[in-house]
């Protein structure tokens, strides 16, 4: 009997163990993607303030009285705002991923630290239950 909830409980374990694997998976699959799209709005960043430095740079150019008032068109006034709304708007973004990457490491070191406990679970059952199918093989032959 000792030897039959021995086994359900380690099957109960490895049930659970299966599953942790598995949301560990998946959480890691979820930082993958987080990483995606941090580097894919990275991206779309660099893409927008590169048009706002060739409109600018643009309007430099045609334009004699800036070329007396400014050493470049990074010194035109409207240029330092336009890029400051960009990096707000992306800036907001990549905190968010930061966050969300942030809270699947965390449940990624949670999941991995009962995955370690589990494991240990089942070791020690698997040792009582080898020592118990031992007792009763050394019983029968005893007795």
């Amino acid at each position: 009997m000792a030897i039959a909830n021995l086994h359900e409980t380690l099957l109960t374990y490895t049930m659970r163990k299966n599953a942790l694997a598995v949301e560990i998976s998946e959480f890691q699959s979820q930082k993958t993607l987080a990483a995606y799209q941090q580097a894919d709005s990275n991206s779309i960043k660099a893409q927008d303030e590169e048009e706002i430095r060739q409109f600018y740079r643009a309007l430099y150019d045609e334009n004699e009285d800036y070329q007396g008032k400014y050493k470049d068109y990074t010194q035109i006034p409207d240029f330092e705002e336009e890029m400051d709304k960009i990096a707000a708007k992306y800036n907001d973004q990549l905190a968010e991923i930061t966050a969300w990457e942030t809270a699947l490491d965390a449940q990624i070191t949670t999941d991995s630290a009962e995955l370690e406990e589990v494991n240990a679970y089942m070791e020690s059952i698997k040792s009582m239950l080898s020592s118990n199918i031992q007792e009763d093989f050394n019983y029968g032959l005893n007795g």
